[in-house]
C-alpha cells in the first residue's frame, strides 16, 4: 500500500499516472481518497459505439465522496462521486479534478500481475487485461515463511528472556 497527498491546485489523474509510474506499479488501484476539488470534469455513463461521450465540466467546489478505480502504465481508469454544498451529488468516469484544500489518496497493489489497457472493439475503449506472472508465487511463498521465521525467532528470545 502507498498513500500520498495532494495539495491545493493539483490535478488528481495526472498527479496519481506519476505517482504510480514513479513507482512502477503495474496493477494499482485506488482503495481510497478523501478531499475536495475545485473543479471536475467527468464522462456521463451514456457513451458507448454508437454514442459519443457526454462530457461535463463543474467548475465549483465539491468534497470527494467516492474515487476508485485502476492504474495501469497505459493509464487509469477511474470514476468518482463529488457533492456540493447542499450534498448534491454527480458521479462518473472521472477525466480530471483540481485539488481544493487536499487530496489524501490511499494506493494498493495487486500482487503477482500487471494491468495493460487494450482497445476492445466491442466496447470501442481501452479496456482491462489483466496479465498473470508465473513463478512469482513460489518467491512470495519463501518470503512469507522467513517472515513468519524472524516472527517465531523473535517470540522465542522474549519468551526466554531473564527478567533484569
Amino acid at each position: 500500500m502507498y498513500a500520498l497527498r495532494l495539495r491545493p491546485g493539483e490535478e488528481i489523474k495526472e498527479s496519481l499516472d506519476e505517482f504510480c509510474g514513479a513507482n512502477r506499479l503495474k496493477a494499482a488501484y485506488v482503495a481510497t481518497c478523501v478531499g475536495s476539488v475545485s473543479s471536475v470534469t467527468l464522462r456521463l455513463a451514456n457513451a458507448d459505439l454508437d454514442r459519443p461521450n457526454e462530457i461535463v465540466t463543474e467548475e465549483r467546489r465539491f468534497e470527494i465522496v467516492s474515487f476508485v478505480g485502476t492504474v495501469s502504465p497505459d493509464g487509469a481508469h477511474l470514476h468518482g462521486t463529488f457533492a456540493d454544498a447542499k450534498g448534491q451529488c454527480i458521479g462518473g468516469h472521472f477525466l480530471s479534478a483540481t485539488v481544493f484544500t487536499t487530496a489524501e489518496i490511499v494506493v494498493g497493489t495487486v500482487p503477482d500481475v500487471s494491468f495493460r489497457r487494450v482497445y476492445d472493439a466491442n466496447t470501442g475503449f481501452d479496456e482491462l487485461t489483466v496479465l498473470r506472472h508465473k513463478g512469482r508465487r513460489r518467491h512470495r511463498a519463501c518470503a512469507m515463511v522467513g517472515t513468519a521465521l524472524v516472527l517465531l525467532g523473535t517470540a522465542v528470545l522474549v519468551a526466554t528472556r531473564k527478567p533484569r
